[in-house]
């Protein structure tokens, strides 16, 4: 990453019409530590693509919400069948 931060400064104190590109990113972090390096385009397998979509907290939050939904649903609908 440091060859990247590098090349990024380079480009910019000589204001170069390009941009910098990272490649063989191998996991999540290197994608991250690509993107604060100044990276402006990434390549990367599709595998560190999905662990980056599919990080746990995120499935645990997506399963919290649908159930917190389901529950707002279900009062909204009794509010609503009280009402009528």
């Amino acid at each position: 990453m440091t060859v990247i931060r590098e090349l990024v400064d380079i480009v910019t104190i000589h204001e170069l019409d390009t941009e910098v590109l990272a490649a063989s990113i191998r996991n999540p972090l290197h994608m991250t530590q690509a993107a604060l390096a100044g990276a402006h385009i990434a390549t990367l397998p599709f595998k560190v693509l999905q662990q980056m979509v599919h990080h746990p907290l995120t499935t645990t939050g997506i399963v919290q919400f649908r159930s917190d939904w389901d529950k707002a649903r279900k009062a909204l609908e009794a509010t609503a069948k009280a009402k009528a």
